[in-house]
């Protein structure tokens, strides 16, 4: 589903969304590649600005002081230069002011996985926070479908990419995101 087109004057930006383990840390830098843009990832910064891992942010602020300190990245993010593609948290969309906010960073891309790839994939990692409870499988199942609505609404595309390999589903994230930019031509790969 592809909304609206942005405007020639909004930024030049990609933006992926999606739960965790979907990929975007992945796709990003070889989307940000076949673009000609630079990467960053959202999780990286707030590491970075804290100092101390996203498990001790979660521990000594809880969700929600991770949460200020993620919108506080998109705030430095939004007034930076264009031709960024930017890989987000999972749960960045639940903060209802973030939505605007990635949508106004450029074009946004929901990496729509499904669940049982997602399980297979955050099931391997132990550091994840929000999975440390009884049950992380019905957590992922609760999470997931709670957010499906958060990111649908945020998109201005949305892509399956569970069986591509990652330079295959960066070669068509391009040619999505170039379509989207309708008339924007970025390196020819």
């Amino acid at each position: 589903m592809e909304a609206d087109r942005k405007q020639p004057d909004d930024p030049l930006n990609v933006v992926l969304i999606g739960f965790m383990g979907c990929g975007k840390s992945t796709l990003g830098p070889r989307l940000a590649e076949k673009l000609g843009f630079r990467f960053v990832d959202t999780d990286a910064l707030v590491v970075r600005r804290a100092g101390r891992a996203i498990p001790a942010i979660f521990a000594e602020e809880g969700e929600a002081g991770f949460r200020r300190r993620e919108t506080a990245v998109l705030d430095e993010l939004l007034v930076g230069k264009g031709r960024l593609v930017i890989a987000t948290g999972g749960g960045i969309v639940t903060v209802p002011d973030n939505v605007e906010k990635l949508k106004r960073l450029g074009c946004v891309i929901w990496l729509d996985t499904p669940e049982a790839v997602i399980w297979e994939r955050v099931s391997r990692n132990h550091e994840r926070p929000l999975l440390r409870t009884e049950n992380p499988r019905e957590t992922v199942r609760s999470l997931l479908e709670a957010r499906r609505p958060l990111y649908r609404a945020a998109a201005d595309i949305e892509s399956d990419s569970g069986d591509l390999t990652p330079d295959e589903a960066a070669y068509g994230l391009a040619e999505s995101v170039r379509l989207h930019f309708a008339g924007w031509r970025g390196p020819e790969n």
